[in-house]
Protein backbone atom coordinates (compact mmCIF):
# COMPACT_ATOMS: atom_id res chain seq x y z
CA UNK A 1 0.00 0.00 0.00
CA UNK A 2 1.18 3.49 -0.77
CA UNK A 3 1.47 6.69 1.18
CA UNK A 4 1.68 10.37 0.35
CA UNK A 5 3.90 11.93 2.99
CA UNK A 6 6.93 14.18 3.28
CA UNK A 7 9.09 11.58 1.50
CA UNK A 8 6.75 10.88 -1.42
CA UNK A 9 5.10 14.30 -1.82
CA UNK A 10 7.48 15.53 -4.58
CA UNK A 11 6.40 12.61 -6.79
CA UNK A 12 2.73 13.29 -5.94
CA UNK A 13 3.11 16.96 -6.84
CA UNK A 14 4.82 16.03 -10.11
CA UNK A 15 1.95 13.66 -10.94
CA UNK A 16 -0.61 16.38 -10.14
CA UNK A 17 1.23 18.87 -12.35
CA UNK A 18 1.25 16.38 -15.22
CA UNK A 19 -2.45 15.70 -14.73
CA UNK A 20 -3.23 19.43 -14.70
CA UNK A 21 -1.33 19.97 -17.96
CA UNK A 22 -3.27 17.14 -19.65
CA UNK A 23 -6.62 17.98 -18.04
CA UNK A 24 -9.56 18.61 -20.34
CA UNK A 25 -12.94 18.23 -18.59
CA UNK A 26 -12.68 15.39 -16.06
CA UNK A 27 -9.54 13.84 -14.66
CA UNK A 28 -9.88 10.56 -12.77
CA UNK A 29 -7.47 9.67 -9.96
CA UNK A 30 -7.66 6.02 -8.89
CA UNK A 31 -6.55 5.82 -5.26
CA UNK A 32 -7.40 2.30 -4.08
CA UNK A 33 -3.71 1.48 -3.52
CA UNK A 34 -3.25 4.47 -1.25
CA UNK A 35 -3.61 3.88 2.48
CA UNK A 36 -2.47 7.28 3.81
CA UNK A 37 -2.18 10.87 2.66
CA UNK A 38 -0.94 13.69 4.87
CA UNK A 39 -2.54 17.13 5.02
CA UNK A 40 0.10 18.66 2.75
CA UNK A 41 -0.66 15.99 0.14
CA UNK A 42 -4.37 16.86 0.29
CA UNK A 43 -3.47 20.55 0.08
CA UNK A 44 -1.47 19.91 -3.10
CA UNK A 45 -4.51 18.17 -4.59
CA UNK A 46 -6.85 20.99 -3.55
CA UNK A 47 -4.59 23.70 -4.98
CA UNK A 48 -4.30 21.76 -8.24
CA UNK A 49 -8.09 21.48 -8.44
CA UNK A 50 -8.56 25.17 -7.64
CA UNK A 51 -6.21 26.14 -10.47
CA UNK A 52 -7.91 24.06 -13.18
CA UNK A 53 -9.36 26.30 -15.89
CA UNK A 54 -12.53 24.18 -16.01
CA UNK A 55 -13.88 20.74 -15.21
CA UNK A 56 -13.13 18.65 -12.16
CA UNK A 57 -11.04 15.90 -10.62
CA UNK A 58 -12.84 12.69 -9.68
CA UNK A 59 -11.22 10.64 -6.92
CA UNK A 60 -11.88 6.91 -7.02
CA UNK A 61 -11.60 5.06 -3.68
CA UNK A 62 -9.53 7.63 -1.74
CA UNK A 63 -8.44 6.95 1.84
CA UNK A 64 -10.94 8.18 4.45
CA UNK A 65 -8.60 10.82 5.89
CA UNK A 66 -8.42 12.50 2.49
CA UNK A 67 -12.18 12.98 2.51
CA UNK A 68 -12.10 14.29 6.09
CA UNK A 69 -9.35 16.82 5.35
CA UNK A 70 -11.19 18.05 2.24
CA UNK A 71 -14.41 18.41 4.25
CA UNK A 72 -12.65 20.36 7.01
CA UNK A 73 -10.43 22.72 5.00
CA UNK A 74 -12.13 22.87 1.59
CA UNK A 75 -15.83 22.13 2.25
CA UNK A 76 -17.03 24.08 -0.81
CA UNK A 77 -14.42 22.90 -3.30
CA UNK A 78 -16.59 21.85 -6.21
CA UNK A 79 -13.73 20.90 -8.53
CA UNK A 80 -13.03 17.70 -6.55
CA UNK A 81 -15.60 14.92 -6.52
CA UNK A 82 -15.35 11.61 -4.69
CA UNK A 83 -16.82 8.82 -6.81
CA UNK A 84 -19.36 6.64 -5.06
CA UNK A 85 -18.01 3.27 -3.99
Amino acid sequence: MGEINVMTRPSWEDALATMARRHTDISYVEMSGLNFVDVAGVAALAVTAQNLPDGRIVLEDPPSELRRVLDIFWPDLSTIEVAPV
